[in-house]
């Protein structure tokens, strides 16, 4: 697929941008100041594949907190500021391998460039990020409300404030809660930013509709060849952000490895629970490190068939299941046993 090319910036060990994988991002809300507790969400987010972390840093005691979770984690730390550029500094000089801020709340130019020097110093990247609820009144008042066109001025103006201040080392951030704005925006700022774009569709919303609506954004956005690093923003167990990532880069042939689980719809025919069944399947093959597809069907009479084009499956019966191959029936095998059977058959694939 073809890539929109931009600069290469390296955040810590991962590099974004400059025809490099997409990466996945995710963001603690754990109090930041509880190290204990944000250490272990970070690290059940690295399990499940997260790239690159975000910790909110609202107070000093938070800034000085990212010394020692940066001690006991294994991927870089982004240090996400609002307001107060002195937690800026703190958060770089505590090993933040990036800050994010967003230069309009920062304050006079003289603060800005306070942050800038100091991450000059360190040569840590600043991601300078806007929202479209953070749009400035002279935009507002220029395009009639938040537009598209707005975001995107808004952006470049702070990259550009940043520039003049004699530093580059940037990763560019347009985001809105509406999708096809935010498509829009991206479309925009890519024929003219030369900078790696973290995309993310904001205040997505629950797991349900943020999933949604994150997947319709990034999918295309992404499907553009827009975008160097993602965050699927979900009200809930961050987990399931990096879940729906790693899916969404997949569906678009992004990203390669893993397991692809397909499953059919159920009907009438179905005599098992399939929905509970397939569900186990998803979790069950998540640390299983194969790059095949596995059908879950609900019935004998389509599921050979319908699994033909995935590596193995199984279909359910009354009491009892047919593990497929290639859409050729292996064996049949107990109902209970029937997800036991699967995961030694994908355990025992390459011997």
């Amino acid at each position: 697929m073809y890539r929109n090319q931009t600069k290469q910036v390296s955040v810590g060990n991962v590099k974004i941008g400059g025809g490099n994988p997409v990466a996945i991002q995710s963001m603690t809300n754990t109090k930041t100041e509880d190290v204990n507790g944000t250490v272990d969400q970070i690290l059940r987010l690295e399990a499940a594949g997260c790239e690159i972390i975000r910790c909110a840093v609202p107070t000093m005691e938070a800034a000085e907190a990212l010394r020692e979770i940066k001690k006991r984690i294994h991927i870089p730390l982004v240090a996400d500021i609002h307001f107060d550029f002195r937690l800026a500094i703190a958060a770089i000089e505590n090993g933040a391998d990036k800050i994010r801020i967003n230069p309009g709340n920062i304050g006079s130019a003289e603060r800005v460039k306070a942050v800038v020097d100091r991450a000059k110093e360190r040569q840590i990247p600043i991601r300078v990020g806007v929202n479209s609820g953070s749009l400035e009144k002279h935009l507002l008042e220029k395009y009639g409300g938040v537009t598209a066109e707005g975001i995107v001025e808004s952006a470049m103006d702070k990259v550009h404030m940043i520039e003049e201040m004699g530093y580059d080392n940037l990763v560019v951030s347009i985001k809105s809660s509406d999708v096809l704005m935010c498509v829009k925006a991206h479309e925009l700022i890519a024929r003219e930013c030369i900078y790696p774009l973290h995309v993310g569709i904001t205040e997505s919303g629950t797991v349900y509709s943020g999933n949604v609506k994150s997947s319709v954004g990034l999918g295309i956005i992404l499907h553009e060849g827009i975008g160097d690093t993602i965050r699927v923003s979900l009200t809930g167990d961050p987990v399931e952000e990096i879940r729906t990532a790693k899916l969404i880069l997949k569906t678009l042939g992004l990203r390669k490895g893993g397991i692809e689980v397909v499953s059919c719809p159920t009907c009438g025919r179905t005599k098992i629970d399939l929905i509970g069944l397939a569900e186990q399947v998803e979790k069950m093959v998540e640390d299983i490190p194969l790059d095949i597809k596995v059908a879950v069907m609900g019935c004998a009479v389509n599921g050979p068939g319908e699994a033909k084009e995935a590596d193995i499956g199984i279909a359910g019966g009354i009491g009892e299941g047919l593990l497929i191959k290639k859409g050729q029936i292996v064996k049949k095998v107990k109902e209970e046993e029937l997800l036991s059977t699967l995961r030694q058959e994908l355990l025992n694939w390459n011997r």
